[in-house]
């Protein structure tokens, strides 16, 4: 029984791929590297070098390996650039969606956990965000993922591929060894900018937008450790191989942080002044993301373990401290 993971040479599916192969798992990756890092890869899983746009390629790998279940992550993922390169976004994401789930169903492989988002929801009405909500994305990226969930369930309908969406909030952390973590060129994601100023490596953090309707006026977001992310991707594909129907999940800690409020955590475990400016808001950013992981929880059985932001900032900080050029090094 193997799980094919794309995207695994990424930073939350290194995690990933790293606690299944601690589960057991044979595990095969397929990442273009594109984004990617193929020495943050588990050395015991199976690399293919390739795009999953590609449907020669992909084909080749699941005539090769024997695939049970598939989590994927290949996907672009940054918000601002969604903005700028629409395109971009809905051909690798969708299109690879599309190629990924028909090569699927020719090699007869029923089961699939997605790596959706909670920009899927756009500007929500209520907070905590409950996974009936409207639907509304406020960027390409979250109209990507929402079009991609959408593909999935057709795809059960049609040919009976049992889908889980997890819907994510912030995903912050590393392996708490540091021997894996975030390393994004450019790097966009709060928490490691953070302790980028931390280190030196940029002067100063600038915090975009001061007026949102917020306690002090920065974007509000929910935080989970990549840690415990991977453990529901690896619960979710648990629970389809074990004949669970299709499902969706918000995967959070139902508690919102601002961003200075992030910052004022990172200066207290790091014991660094952390310069910091306001600037513009960001286009697409929504004021407030904060999930209601209830399902999550009573359902896959979902209990986080770093579940408050001190460990995440932590983990993080010791990731950078032994990183301090990322993989580079």
């Amino acid at each position: 029984m193997a799980i094919l993971v794309p995207g695994g040479a990424g930073y939350i599916g290194s995690h990933t791929v790293d606690r299944l192969i601690e589960n057991n798992f044979d595990v095969v990756v397929v990442d273009n590297l594109a984004t990617g890092h193929r020495s943050s890869i588990n050395k015991k899983a199976h690399f293919y070098n390739g795009d999953i746009r590609d449907k020669e390629f992909l084909n080749e790998v699941f005539e090769k390996e024997s695939i049970d279940g598939v989590i994927h992550f290949a996907a672009n993922s940054i918000v601002p650039e969604s903005m700028e390169k629409p395109m971009k976004y809905f051909d690798n994401n969708v299109y690879g969606m599309i190629n990924l789930l028909e090569v699927m169903n020719q090699h007869n492989v029923k089961n699939i956990v997605f790596s959706s988002t909670a920009a899927v929801y756009g500007e929500p009405k209520q907070i905590p965000i409950k996974e009936t909500d409207a639907k509304e994305p406020t960027n390409p990226y979250g109209e990507s993922k929402l079009m991609m969930e959408k593909m999935m369930h057709w795809a059960d309908i049609a040919h009976d591929i049992k889908f889980t969406a997890l819907r994510y909030f912030n995903v912050g952390g590393a392996k708490m060894d540091g021997s894996i973590g975030e390393d994004h060129h450019p790097e966009t994601h709060l928490i490691p900018i953070i302790l980028q100023v931390a280190q030196g490596v940029r002067d100063k953090l600038q915090i975009f937008g001061n007026d949102y309707p917020t306690k002090d006026g920065t974007n509000v977001r929910d935080y989970v450790h990549v840690l415990d992310l991977a453990d529901a991707h690896i619960l979710a594909m648990q629970r389809l191989l074990n004949g669970g129907d299709s499902q969706v999940f918000n995967l959070g800690s139902s508690t919102g942080f601002s961003n200075r409020q992030m910052l004022k955590t990172a200066r207290t475990i790091t014991g660094k002044a952390i310069p910091a400016e306001d600037a513009p808001r960001r286009a697409g950013d929504p004021s407030t993301l904060v999930a209601d992981s209830t399902k999550a929880r009573d359902v896959l059985g979902w209990k986080p373990e770093h579940d408050n932001v001190k460990d995440i900032i932590a983990s993080a900080w010791k990731w950078e401290q032994s990183h301090p050029n990322g993989y580079e090094n």
